[in-house]
């Protein structure tokens, strides 16, 4: 089977405002009322080899890398991120048999994935959350596996599941893995329940499963004895990866949805879109929305080139994307107003509520936004107090797009980043070359905001330190590690339109820097805690960049990719 390209995907799936189509928007408002799980939707994804874009090849998947990947699940993921779930839950799994997993453990996974099926990941448990060290569900020494796994993706489906049990006393080395197959289990020793139900992302398959004497049989265990929790944590760097595509994918909609209402309607005789206060919500959606592709784009190639930094970088870019996500998404509701809440009645009614629900669950569906942070507060200090060397070769990787990446080595990921951020490193010859570059032009503003970013990442060593001082507040090395988030983001767009400038970016002309200032400014915003509406006339070009992209029937991304055509209009070419 070739391998399936977004531009393919998208005419295979239609386009998504035909209320014929059953991958379309209505369609997924009405699955969304009768809490089904997108059954048709997924076997089409299958039958096209969507589900092989994770899987690696030497597995018969047809992966090639996590920015192309990205970009197919978020092309899917804005018709019903319940696709993702639906398809895609098993990347975790996969990942940690990658890691320890033998090559027996493989072909079982491989054979279940390829032919469609799932491999489940049970971790966290309903008494604990994300207090993993507090998990209870034990594996005795002599292979009996007892306790009950908490929101298992797929649980209910799965042919093979990856548990994470305890096997000693204390600290992360107290827990093992074991791959089970499901496929003929004794009676009685396992039950598969549905979980809670969830307010968003309403049918996907959240189970809880509950072991009882469960006999683990000879070879099951994946990996040493004690190694299983930080398999699973390094595992999850590649799942906040396509978490990220499924925010995305729900933000596009929201903005696009917006944008059809603001330009087709007239108020006082003047088009929506063109006054000032709706024009400036809007202005600050579109900024959020390119903020959060640069973000996501970035961290999916930079995992290809330096996934040893990736135990902070896949974190931080998780929280601008949901942040920025839940920002644009608020700022579109305002301008739809009462049609943001009407469930009949109007073409698209019930959509925009059914975005905001998922997007509230997709943010959560890895670790919740507090969770997140602390996982690499700890760790902010070491990348930004010691002098680090730039590394061009792995910026030049990374940041240009035209530019081949390595293979994925997941056996390259890390529990902790060991001083190594080369997007903060290589930032002040990149910041002093785009400045200067841009200053005394049209674009001084955006030169302006270059220097400014600079100037804050050369006080964040200063600010962890004060953070870890004696008297500090409690709070302060998390928030500390929130604006390295925002301000790491900031500094991922500079170095991306420093790598592209004969290349075309979100439509605009090669070298053309107002969607860089637009993000800078929406970025330095939320790092400085301000309303970015502040920077109100900043952010114009980001708003004009995504009209002429919804004009053109695009992706709102770095490289624009074509969507599906309406049957009744002939797109340019």
């Amino acid at each position: 089977m070739s391998a399936l390209t977004p531009e393919a995907l998208e005419e295979l799936l239609g386009d998504p405002a035909d209320d014929a189509n059953p991958y379309g928007f209505a369609a997924a408002v009405g699955r969304d009322e009768r809490e089904e799980f997108p059954a048709a939707f997924c076997a089409e994804l299958a039958r096209a080899g969507f589900h092989l874009n994770y899987l690696p090849k030497e597995w018969g998947g047809a992966f090639e890398s996590f920015d192309r990947s990205l970009t197919l699940v978020r092309s899917a993921a804005r018709r019903d991120v319940n696709i993702m779930p639906g398809t895609m839950f098993s990347i975790i799994a996969a990942t940690c048999l990658q890691l320890h997993g033998s090559v027996e453990q493989q072909q079982l996974a491989a054979e279940v994935l390829r032919g469609g099926g799932a491999v489940g990941f049970a971790l966290t448990e309903a008494g604990h959350g994300s207090d993993l060290l507090a998990n209870q569900v034990s594996l005795s020494p002599d292979g009996v596996l007892d306790g009950e796994k908490w929101m298992v993706g797929l649980g209910l489906r799965c042919e093979a599941v990856y548990v994470v049990a305890r096997t000693g006393a204390r600290g992360p080395g107290a827990f093992s893995a074991v791959l089970l197959d499901l496929r003929d289990v004794p009676e009685g020793q396992l039950e598969r329940l549905p979980a809670a139900a969830t307010n968003g992302m309403r049918g996907i398959d959240l189970a809880r499963l509950r072991f009882t004497g469960f006999a683990v049989p000879e070879g099951a265990r994946v990996g040493r004895e004690g190694e299983g929790l930080e398999a699973a944590v390094k595992a999850q760097q590649a799942v906040r990866l396509m978490s990220m595509a499924g925010s995305l994918g729900i933000a596009d909609s929201a903005v696009r949805l917006a944008l059809d209402f603001a330009v087709g309607r007239k108020v006082a005789r003047a088009q929506l879109a063109a006054s000032p206060w709706p024009r400036r919500e809007l202005s600050v959606a579109a900024a959020a929305l390119l903020a959060a592709d640069v973000a996501a784009l970035t961290a999916a190639r930079g995992v290809h080139v330096v996934p040893e930094a990736f135990s902070v970088w896949a974190l931080s870019a998780k929280h601008v994307v949901a942040e920025a996500s839940d920002e644009l998404i608020r700022r579109a509701g305002a301008v739809l107003a009462t049609r943001s809440v009407l469930r009949e009645g109007e073409r698209g009614a019930g959509l925009f509520q059914k975005l905001q629900r998922d997007s509230a669950v997709v943010r959560v569906i890895d670790a919740s936004t507090l969770a997140n942070l602390k996982s690499y507060a700890g760790q902010v200090p070491t990348l930004t107090e010691g002098p680090a060397p730039a590394d061009p070769a792995a910026l030049a990787a990374v940041f240009g797009l035209g530019a081949e990446l390595p293979a994925y080595e997941p056996a390259r990921l890390d529990m902790f980043a060991r001083g190594v951020d080369p997007v903060l490193a290589g930032l002040p010859e990149a910041a002093a070359a785009v400045s200067g570059a841009l200053a005394g032009g049209e674009d001084a503003g955006v030169a302006a905001l270059v220097a400014e970013l600079a100037g804050a990442v050369a006080g964040l060593g200063a600010l962890t330190r004060a953070a870890r001082g004696p008297g500090a507040d409690p709070n302060a090395l998390v928030d500390a590690a929130e604006r390295y988030a925002w301000l790491h983001a900031a500094a991922c767009a500079v170095h991306l339109w420093r790598a592209n400038l004969d290349r075309s970016l979100y439509g605009t002309e090669p070298g053309s820097a107002g969607w860089l200032g637009a993000v800078l400014g929406y970025l330095l915003a939320r790092a400085d805690g301000t309303d970015p509406r502040r920077r109100g006339a900043l952010l114009e070009p980001a708003l004009d960049a995504a009209l002429a992209l919804r004009e053109s029937g695009r992706l709102f991304t770095a490289l624009p990719v074509r969507l599906a055509a309406a049957p009744n209009r002939q797109e340019e070419s």
